[in-house]
Parts: C-alpha cells; structure tokens; sequence
C-alpha cells in the first residue's frame, strides 16, 4: 500500500461512513480496484476508528449530556436515550459475533459489496413515499434501527443509510433519526476496534505510517460528512443517494462479475 492508496481509501472511508452509501462497501470496491490487499483488517479497523473521532467531537456535547444523566438528577432527561444506544447496539452484536467468519470473507468479495450496494439504494429509496412525522426517540424506533445497524455489518449495506431509513419509515423526525444514527455508530465503531485488537498488534511496521496517515484522512472526511448528512437531511433530499448507490453498485457488478 502506497501513501496514495492510504490517502484515497481514508477519504474513501470518511466521506462514505456517515454519507448513506456503504464505507465498508466502497473500501472493498476501492481495494479491488486499486490492487490492494492488506491482511486482516487492520486498516479497516484504523480508519473507521478515524471516523469514531469525529462523531465523537461532533456530538461533544450531547455526549457529555448523556455521561452526565447517569449520576447527576440535573440531566436525568438524557438518561433514556442512553438506554435507547446500549439496546439498539445488542442485534448487532449478537450477529456480528454469531457470523464473524462470514462477514470477514464478504470483506473480500467486491461482487458482494456491489451488489448490496444495489439493496442499499433500494433501502433510502423507499423513505421517498413516507409522511413527515415529528416523534421522538422511544424504544420501538431503537430497537428497529438497532436491527438495521445489524443489517448493515454486510459490506455494501450503508450503516447510516440503514439506521436512519428504520427511523424515517418508523415515524421518526429527521433530524431526530441521524442524531440518533450517528450515536449509534460509537458503540458499534468502538466495539469493532476492541473485537480486532489483536490485529492492530500485528500491523506491519512498514505500513505503519500509511496506516495513520489513513485515519487521519477519515477523521477530517468523516467531520465534513456528518455536516453534510445533517444538512441533506433536513433539507429531504436524502432518498437521492439511492441512485448513487444504484450506479455504483451497478458500476462494481460489472467491473467484477
């Protein structure tokens, strides 16, 4: 792997990790392209682990909020969303643990990601015939996004484009849907860097640098996308990504096929 190559796939990862168009998928379709094949997923883990920064800084505040609601009284409102996280986190822990093995070898499958990038389109495009609704965050609506986010350990299916797509159809107000998306991803993020710490251990020293220089571009991509997801959202044009995804999809079926 070349410092080029660690450049494009942590651009790759930030923009694509909060932007509802797969990052896992684009890192395979990336990888496969640019004739690069690391082993494990050290530099998966790394770059997502990039990416974990920025939401991290991004919700700052409301993370503090929800630290705070578990022992002060004065922010005791917070305390349910903090629930709402760890039970929308357990349907992916239970099949990412379940099928480790499986998902692993659908990382080197570039027909795979295509083709879920393909189910991914199919998924923000049906937020195209929903109502707007303003409810809030209860614990119908995390469980189904919690299954969406398991959905989405699949390379190809869009982690953010999932969970937020569950919110919209189940009512939830847009801005309440990616706020929630994006806490989501912390313990998910975090908790695929703990599963493959073993592999971060194991990193070639000569890659080393490319490795971080990597996360360092994921983490500023990243900031610029979680801006940009909310922006989009608001103004209710996210169902447009679909066509990308269609296109990409498309693209990497018939490049790989």
């Amino acid at each position: 792997m070349s410092y080029l190559d660690s450049i494009i796939l942590g651009i790759l990862q930030g923009l694509t990790e909060f932007l509802p168009v797969s990052s896992s998928g684009h890192l395979v379709l990336a990888q496969a392209l640019l004739k690069v094949k690391q082993p494990g997923v050290s530099f998966e883990i790394l770059v997502h682990l990039g990416s974990l920064m920025a939401v991290l800084i991004y919700f700052r505040i409301r993370i503090f909020q929800l630290i705070k609601s578990l022992y002060d009284k004065e922010f005791k409102k917070y305390r349910p969303i903090v629930w709402f996280i760890i039970i929308g986190t357990i349907p992916a822990v239970i099949i990412g643990l379940s099928l480790k093995d499986f998902f692993e070898e659908a990382f080197s499958s570039p027909t795979m990601a295509s083709a879920m990038l393909i189910i991914t389109g199919l998924i923000l495009l049906s937020t195209r015939f929903i109502k707007k609704s303003n409810k809030k965050i209860n614990l119908s609506s995390a469980i189904i996004m919690g299954l969406g986010q398991a959905l989405a350990i699949m390379p190809g299916i869009s982690r953010s484009g999932t969970t937020i797509s569950a919110g919209l159809l189940w009512g939830l107000e847009p801005s309440e849907a990616a706020e929630f998306s994006f806490l989501l991803a912390i313990p998910a993020i975090a908790g695929a860097v703990v599963l493959n710490f073993r592999d971060l251990l194991l990193i070639d020293n000569t890659l080393a640098g490319q490795y971080l220089v990597g996360a360092l571009f994921s983490f500023l991509f990243s900031i610029i996308a979680v801006y940009s997801v909310l922006s989009i959202i608001r103004r209710g044009k996210f169902q447009y990504f679909a066509y990308y995804c269609f296109a990409a999809g498309g693209f990497g079926l018939y490049l790989f096929l």
